[in-house]
């Protein structure tokens, strides 16, 4: 049986824990610690961990677990893009989302005619769509065929994607069952300082964002509300595609970084609310700077300018 939606998107996330050192090679994996990291019952993560097993990201040992292996970093004929980077899947994920933001591919489609299309087996195209499920821009249609959805794909979308965000947000931070995490802020507080030591500079695009959308994930779970959080967690997957099509800018990701560090310090210092009224600014922010990007891009895309 394949395994669920939900156990390869854990998967994924071992796996990126993993590449970046934040789960050590040679590590024990706790099941019960990491069911209750992403707010899940054990049964998803034991599955992940047989998928991580089957590639050969995790070794097991009988009656003792599972165990971290180095993760090998993907091989490329050439450096690739910042845009590829954020497709961040195989090239016939990558083909897949193109086709889609460029309306190259009808919005409802059969696997025969995806099958054809892109060259594909029934099981690479099934890895293919799944992904797409993931990262919530597709759909089984009821009985039969696929429909791709519009959520992640109009410079519209992305503003209501941070309008959506600007309300859960802030207000997630002044809910009664919020408690500062001292052991969370500091590992953010590292993530953040890092990446304005060099990380920036040098880290691929892909776990750029993905270092962004963890800071908002990690402190929007302190406020003790399980649906805050899903709720987040999903439209950062949304988003996946607007981000691949604006391209990462590095030199805006200082500021983000700095304004994340301001954030963090003033969580340290008890001021929830202060934190609160800054986190609601600073995603502001990101909206008016992020806007005219994707909207750019989205008009070079469809008028067949791509840079």
């Amino acid at each position: 049986m394949p395994a669920s939606p939900l156990s390869l998107r854990i998967a994924d996330e071992i796996k990126e824990l993993i590449r970046s050192g934040r789960i050590p090679v040679g590590e024990h994996l706790s099941t019960q610690r990491l069911a209750d990291q992403f707010g899940v019952s054990r049964s998803p993560v034991r599955e992940a961990m047989m998928v991580l097993a089957d590639q050969r990201v995790l070794e097991q040992h009988l009656n003792r677990g599972f165990f971290a292996r180095a993760v090998a970093e993907r091989r490329t004929k050439k450096p690739r893009s910042d845009v590829a980077e954020l497709a961040g899947g195989p090239p016939e994920y990558e083909a897949l989302a193109d086709d889609w933001l460029t309306d190259r591919i009808p919005s409802e489609v059969t696997e025969q005619f995806l099958r054809k299309r892109y060259d594909l087996t029934k099981a690479e195209l099934t890895d293919v769509l799944l992904r797409a499920v993931r990262e919530g821009w597709a759909e089984r249609k009821p009985g039969y065929g696929w429909r791709f959805l519009p959520v992640a794909k109009t410079a519209e979308a992305f503003e209501h994607i941070y309008r959506f965000r600007m309300q859960i947000e802030p207000s997630a931070m002044l809910e009664p069952t919020f408690r500062i995490d001292r052991q969370v802020l500091a590992e953010q507080r590292r993530i953040q300082e890092s990446m304005l030591a060099s990380d920036i500079a040098t880290l691929p695009a892909e776990r750029l964002l993905h270092n962004g959308s963890l800071f908002h994930e990690e402190i929007i779970k302190l406020s003790g509300n399980m649906f805050f959080h899903r709720a987040l967690v999903q439209v950062n997957r949304m988003r996946r595609l607007l981000e691949y099509r604006s391209k990462v800018d590095r030199r805006r990701l200082h500021v983000q970084c700095t304004e994340h560090l301001q954030i963090l310090s003033l969580l340290e210092s008890g001021k929830v609310a202060d934190a609160s009224d800054l986190m609601r600014r600073h995603l502001s922010g990101a909206l008016a700077r992020k806007s005219p990007v994707v909207l750019k891009r989205g008009e070079e895309m469809r008028g067949g300018t791509r840079k």
